[in-house]
Order: C-alpha cells, then structure tokens, then sequence
C-alpha cells in the first residue's frame, strides 16, 4: 500500500513537472505584443512609452481613403494602444478629434480593468489623406475605419470589446455601432449630442432659460450683452491682440465677425466647461465692471484666439461635418437688443476655407437617430444635467434592448459614469462589467455591488472634460 501511495505520488510530480515545463514553453513561445502588433499587415510603431503596470504604443495604421473603393489610395491612421493583458477586455475609444500620445485611461477602461485602443479621427492631422478629398470625410467612412482597426486587432485581444467616446466621440461611437452593430460587445458614449433636424433647435433655447439659478444667469447674460456694447474699445484691443500674436482672419470674414463669434459663445462656453459654483467667478456687475474685467472674463471662458485663422484651422475636419452631415445648434439671445448683433450664431460654412467644398445631407443624423431607437443593443448614454449639449441627445424607442440614457445631476460636458445618482450608477457599471464579459458574480447577482475592477490612477485617468473651445462638442 506505501509502495502504491509512492508511486502515484512520484507520478503526479512527474506530471506536475512537464506541465510547469509546457507552460515556460509556451510562455517564452509566446511572441512579444510590440512584436504581435507590428506583424499586423499595415501597421508601423511610432513611439513606445512606459508606463507602470501596461505597455503604451503610439501607432500608425495604412487606411483607404475610400472604403468604398480601397484600392484609390490609402493614409496613415494615427492609433494607440494601452496594453495591459491580452487576456482582459478591450476598450475602443474615440475622442472625435486629434488622439492624445499620452497615456490615459478613460472611464470603462478603468471598470473593466482592461486594455484600451484609442483612434484618431481622419482628416485630423497628421492623420489627413494627401491631397485631401473632403467628400472622403463622413461617418460611414470614420465607422469604416474603426471597422478595420478593430478587425485588425481583435485576433490579438480576443476577450469583449467596448466602444466609449465623449461628445465628439460619443457621436463617433453610437455611428460606429449603427453602420458596424457586431463588432462591439456594448457602447458607452459619453455626452453626444443628436441633431436630428438641423433646422429645428428650440430645445437650445429652453435650456438657457432654466439652467442653473437666475443669479447666474443674469451675470452671464449681462457679461455677454456689455461685451457688444462696448464692441468698439474691445475691438481696438482684440486688434491689438491679433497683431501680437500674428492672427488672421480670412476664413470667418473679418475681426468683426470674430468678435462677436466670440462673445455669442460665451454664455454657452460656460455651462459647457464649468459649474454652477463657477458663477462666482463671472463679475457682478457687468455695466460698472472694467474693459479688462469685460475682456478677461470673455477670454477666459470662449477664447479670443477662437475664431482666428490659426484656431480655427486644428477644427477644419470637425466644421465640415457640422456643415455637411452632424448639423450645428442655434440659439437666440432675448436679452440683446437686436441692434447689438449683427451677424448671430454664424454656420459651420463660415468656419471652412472658401476652397473646401460643403453639401449638407439632412438625412445622415435622421438615419442614426432612428435605429439606436429602433436597434439600439447594449447602449448607454450619459448626459450632464447642466449641458448644453444635452439639449438635443439620444433618445430610446421601443426597439432597443438592454440600453439606457441617464442624466448626471448638476455637471457639465465633463459628465460620467461617477457622476450619476447612487442606482443609476450601480446599475450602469454593472451593465458596463457584463458587457465587457468580467462581471464578477457578486455583481450579476446584485447590481447594487458593482465597483470599477481597476483602482483609480491619477494619471492616467482622465475625468476632466476635454477642453476645446466653445461650440464645438
């Protein structure tokens, strides 16, 4: 019996042996993932940076032109890849714009303790098509491209994926899953506006009349209407000001035109970036406050170098799509004597070369709007409370399944997950983890007991809204 109890336990030390073997086999067989990334056909490195705890690749990835028509030239796609375990799943972020070559977390990748591929939208530079075909940027062609990353890299990170974006990006997202719907295991987009009708926008307007308290309102308001009343020494000075600083203003038509794009923006460009405890910040007393009051005030919430030739050419992608197929709100100013504005919210045309040519499709924002009403799977939309850009949003229709729009009280275009009231919170990080496919038992069992499986870092995660200038989400 000892002989027999020797044996079999000699046998499985023998066994456990070659397992241990096979594994360092296999692990050391295994290739690196710069390696695994770099042997995707079209695909080249950048940079790679360190960071604790994952591996950061900056990328470029060879793209079509034309999806339609692929072999009509291709670009270089600018991507990043924060690699944590190939194991882990898959975050795809788009922020609509330019990609950032800093390492950053945004919030799902943070719940699902997982891997994140951020993509840089075309036509943004240095990921513009040479020479640029303009008609080439619309947003099956931006879906097609997601489309191509992601069947590029899924083979390497196999676990679930999850599309998230903010504001530009959250559009960008909820278009990727209308034109691509099995590609991606859920969607988070993160304050993305839905103009439907472009020519209809009173839902702007409603939300200047109530956001916030009067007192704050008011403030703002008088800010904004002293701006134009003292339109004439605040031009001689924003003249002054280009002059210094070597701006132009061919494209919008002229500094006066400038201007008052700008002040327009301000009221607008607070509730967009800031709070309501912000208010206090904004002078009093508009009619006895300074020039320099006046003009710091405007400048520090809509940005005079705006609507410069030079601050406007970075947004030239994103202006041709406002004016060709995502639309562009309009509001009014009840409280600005008419003769103070001259020119009103001025259209996306004014903010694009003359040489660009620009056809608005009324139907593009109809067509996404009506299946993530109809087929929206797996969706989840968060807005803040005091947003303007909320005003027109997502909305779900009888056909969706397992999706939700919730509303984070008192914040701003910066709205998340975080931010929501306790259930609404529970609920869509537990959505998020079973989305994802790693929400641990507890959770699937009650909701309520969801928690990002990733501890928070500083660094690399990134809860402060992205800062552009106004009017452009």
């Amino acid at each position: 019996m000892r002989k027999a109890l020797r044996w079999l336990l000699a046998l499985m030390v023998f066994i456990g042996t070659l397992s241990t073997a096979g594994a360092a086999t296999a692990a050391q067989s295994e290739p690196d993932i710069k390696d695994r990334l770099l042997a995707i056909p079209g695909m080249s490195l950048v940079q790679e940076k360190p960071y604790p705890g994952y591996r950061y690749f900056v990328l470029n990835f060879t793209q079509p032109v034309d999806h339609r028509h692929p072999s009509k030239g291709t670009f270089q796609q600018r991507i990043t890849v924060l690699h944590k375990d190939t194991s882990r799943p898959t975050v795809f972020y788009t922020g609509g714009y330019n990609v950032s070559t800093t390492p950053s977390r945004r919030e799902p990748t943070q719940i699902v303790d997982g891997n994140q591929v951020s993509l840089e939208y075309r036509f943004f530079t240095p990921s513009r098509p040479a020479p640029a075909d303009w008609s080439k940027l619309d947003i099956w062609q931006a879906a097609s491209d997601q489309h191509r990353v992601y069947q590029a890299l899924k083979p390497i990170y196999s676990a679930n994926w999850l599309a998230t974006g903010g504001s530009k990006g959250g559009m960008t997202a909820t278009y990727f899953e209308r034109f691509y719907p099995r590609d991606m295991d859920g969607v988070v987009a993160y304050v993305a506006p839905n103009d439907v009708v472009n020519k209809e926008d009173s839902a702007y307007d409603r939300f200047f009349a109530g956001v916030g308290t009067k007192e704050c309102r008011d403030r703002l308001n008088a800010v904004q209407r002293e701006a134009l009343v003292r339109r004439e020494p605040l031009e001689k000075r924003y003249a002054q000001y280009a002059a210094d600083n070597g701006y132009t203003f061919e494209t919008i038509g002229g500094l006066d035109k400038a201007y008052e794009a700008v002040v327009l923006d301000y009221v607008w460009g607070f509730w967009q970036y800031s709070l309501l405890k912000d208010c206090g910040t904004i002078p009093a007393d508009a009619a006895t406050a300074t020039d320099d009051a006046i003009w710091d005030s405007v400048d520090a919430i809509s940005g005079f170098s705006a609507y410069t030739d030079q601050g406007l050419e970075t947004y030239t992608p994103y202006y041709y799509q406002a004016g060709t197929q995502l639309g562009a709100p309009t509001i009014h100013f009840p409280y600005i004597e008419k003769k103070l504005i001259r020119y009103g919210y001025q259209p996306p045309r004014n903010f694009v070369p003359r040489s660009i040519p620009m056809r608005f499709q009324p139907d593009a924002m109809r067509d996404v709007d009506t299946w993530v009403r109809q087929h929206a799977r797996h969706m989840l939309f968060v807005y803040g409370e005091n947003d303007p850009w909320g005003s027109e949003r997502f909305r779900l229709g009888a056909g969706s399944r397992d999706s939700y729009v919730f509303t984070a009280p008192g914040m701003n275009h910066g709205a998340n997950v975080a931010g929501l009231v306790p259930d609404q919170k529970a609920l869509a990080t537990a959505r998020i983890l079973e989305w994802a496919g790693v929400a641990p038992a507890a959770v699937k069992a009650d909701p309520s007991a969801a928690r990002p499986l990733a501890r928070h870092d500083a660094r690399l995660d990134v809860r402060d809204v992205e800062r552009e200038p106004a009017l452009r989400p």
